[in-house]
């Protein structure tokens, strides 16, 4: 699946708002942190992810996550990346 501008642009939105829920130490992208993103996509299905400085740059940690996750990356704005990945049911984001 992937996100239309239009459908970006509106996850943009409504993620301005958040605080991130998980934090990318200095280990960089671990199987413990894939674990806490897919957990906290399973709970709200759009979540920020805080990048820090790490042995990868925050664009392969980014794309690390996404597909570790099979999740979508609605944005990446300095450290904090905003991840998508629409529940099979019980969904906020059905017009998505």
């Amino acid at each position: 699946m992937s996100l239309t501008g239009k459908q970006r642009r509106h996850l943009r939105a409504i993620g301005h708002h958040l605080e991130p829920v998980v934090l990318v130490g200095q280990s960089g992208v671990t199987e413990g942190v894939i674990a806490a993103v897919e957990q906290a996509l399973n709970d709200h299905e759009l979540i920020k992810v805080k990048i820090n400085e790490g042995p990868e740059t925050r664009h392969e940690a980014a794309a690390r996550i996404s597909e570790g996750t099979h999740s979508e990356l609605a944005q990446l704005l300095g450290r904090t990346a905003l991840f998508f990945k629409k529940r099979e049911k019980k969904s906020k984001f059905e017009d998505l």
